[in-house]
Order: C-alpha cells, then sequence, then structure tokens
C-alpha cells in the first residue's frame, strides 16, 4: 500500500489532545471530592488482545510482500489490514492519553491510600496502550509497498 498511514506524529498529537482533556476532566471530578474510578485489569488485557489481532492480521501480508509467502494475497484483505493498523494506531494513542491524564490526577494525591492501586493500574494500562499504537504502527511498516522504479 503507498502512503505512510496513520504517521507517529499523528499518534502523538492525539495522545496529547486526548491526554489533557483526560486530565482536565479528572481535576474537575477529584476537585468535587470524588476518586478517579478504578480501572479494570480487563481493559488492559483487551488492549494487549487487540495488539495481538492486528500483528496476527498483517503477517501474512508481510509475508506475501518479502516474498516468503506462495499463497495469492488478496489486495481487499491487504487493504482492510492498513485500515486496521491505522485504527489500531489511533486507538492505542487515545487509550494512552486518557489513562495518562488519569495517572497524572492520581500521581498528585498519593497521601490516598485508595490511590496507590490505582497509580499502578493506571501505569499498566498506558503501557498497554503504549504496546496498541506501536503494533499499529508496526502494521502499517509491514503492509507498505515501496514505489516501482519504472525501468524494471
Amino acid at each position: 500500500m503507498n502512503g505512510h498511514g496513520v504517521r507517529t506524529r499523528v499518534a502523538v498529537l492525539v495522545t496529547l489532545v486526548v491526554g489533557i482533556a483526560s486530565w482536565v476532566l479528572w481535576q474537575l471530578v477529584t476537585g468535587e471530592g470524588r476518586l478517579v474510578p478504578r480501572p479494570s485489569w480487563l481493559a488492559a488485557v483487551l488492549l494487549v488482545g487487540m495488539a495481538a489481532f492486528v500483528a496476527g492480521w498483517a503477517w501474512p501480508v508481510r509475508s506475501y510482500l518479502a516474498g516468503r509467502s506462495t499463497k495469492r494475497l488478496d489486495p481487499l484483505r491487504a487493504a482492510r489490514v492498513v485500515v486496521l493498523a491505522q485504527a489500531a494506531t489511533l486507538t492505542g494513542a487515545a487509550a494512552v492519553g486518557w489513562y495518562a491524564g488519569q495517572l497524572l490526577v492520581v500521581a498528585g494525591e498519593l497521601s490516598l491510600v485508595a490511590n496507590q492501586d490505582r497509580l499502578w493500574r493506571l501505569a499498566v494500562l498506558v503501557a498497554a496502550g503504549l504496546v496498541l499504537a506501536a503494533a499499529g504502527l508496526v502494521a502499517q511498516s509491514w503492509c507498505r509497498v515501496d514505489p516501482r522504479d519504472d525501468n524494471d
């Protein structure tokens, strides 16, 4: 697939915008005396699972483009994999921002015992979001077709 797909710069911008919005929202919520909700471990499992799914779907495209697969590759499937990889990149970036905003709010109030448990959970969720964003970026690169030389 020609083109650059979702660039790292765009993913970082999404992370920053969502992260600032998350931080502002949770500052307002906790300013009223409430706690950031306790995040679920299931969310981290789902983010990492989605990363594995994206990589698994992109691998056959990579193998075909590298000449290691004799099976014919359906171009529509390859295009769908690229779109899936782009969506994973943006979803992972948004998840990183969302959970990082909460992490910053919780880190500012570690005197509350309840926030100490939340800190580690949120850190794991930020890492899981990074895994998904990275899987999307890698999958996009696996699906990239270099422009042909007209002399070939």
